[in-house]
């Protein structure tokens, strides 16, 4: 299979790494600021794209792709105010377009447990909740998107949640989410339900980018001959 990689910093360094362990080849890695590589991806000579860029770039990445009919596997976070135009775009190009905040079968699985618990906590409240994220200083986007992923789930099943904020609060209302960029350390998420008499809380630590980056490529192989909007819900069936 041929793959392009839009995003050639550690993530797509790492992507590369492993499309090559598995005997794919790499179409094209654009690097920042390779707008004429970008251009020259088409579904002639690449078979997917796989987009790690910034969330300044996303939207304009995907488009592109889409618009020429190169299948798109996206894990840019931090541009998902734009999504349902890429999503709309997709439907009427008759595309293929794959994304998820975190490809990790590990995060996933976290995803669903997440889930569960919230559904099980609605019915006692006593218990409030609140998230952690910890990420390395050069993540730009705060919260992170696995983090939303995280708080969207609390929100779909406890109903005296209105929605989430970047910050501590007090408010019934609202879901803080407490975002920590540290040098060095691996990626942390952690959902805490805590009442006067006792805490309970579930916690997922990344501890290496390949992880993500080796969902990102079994992704990719899973996506030949797919169309339309897709996400981790329908490669993992769960």
């Amino acid at each position: 299979m041929k793959i392009a990689i839009v995003g050639y910093g550690k993530m797509g360094k790492t992507i590369e790494k492993i499309a090559r362990d598995r005997g794919h080849e790499i179409s094209f890695a654009v690097d920042h600021g390779e707008a004429d590589k970008l251009l020259q991806i088409s579904k002639e000579n690449t078979n997917v794209a796989i987009e790690f860029t910034q969330p300044e770039a996303a939207y304009e990445n995907i488009k592109h792709l889409i618009s020429n009919k190169v299948p798109v596997v996206s894990g840019t976070t931090g541009w998902l105010d734009k999504k349902p135009a890429i999503e709309e775009l997709c439907q009427q190009k008759d595309g293929t377009f794959f994304y998820a905040s975190n490809f990790s079968i590990g995060v996933n699985i976290f995803f669903k447990l997440n889930e569960y618990l919230a559904n099980m906590m609605s019915n006692f409240n006593e218990y409030d909740v609140k998230m952690e994220e910890i990420h390395h200083t050069e993540k730009k986007d705060a919260p992170s998107g696995t983090a939303i992923t995280l708080a969207e789930g609390i929100l779909s099943q406890i109903k005296g949640k209105k929605q989430w904020i970047n910050e501590v609060s007090a408010s019934a209302e609202l879901l803080p989410i407490a975002s920590k960029r540290i040098d060095k350390v691996p990626g942390t998420h952690t959902v805490n339900y805590y009442s006067l008499v006792d805490d309970i809380e579930i916690k997922h630590t990344a501890h290496s980018r390949e992880g993500f980056a080796k969902g990102a490529v079994v992704v990719a192989e899973w996506l030949q001959d797919k169309k339309g909007v897709l996400s981790m819900n329908d490669f993992m069936k769960i």
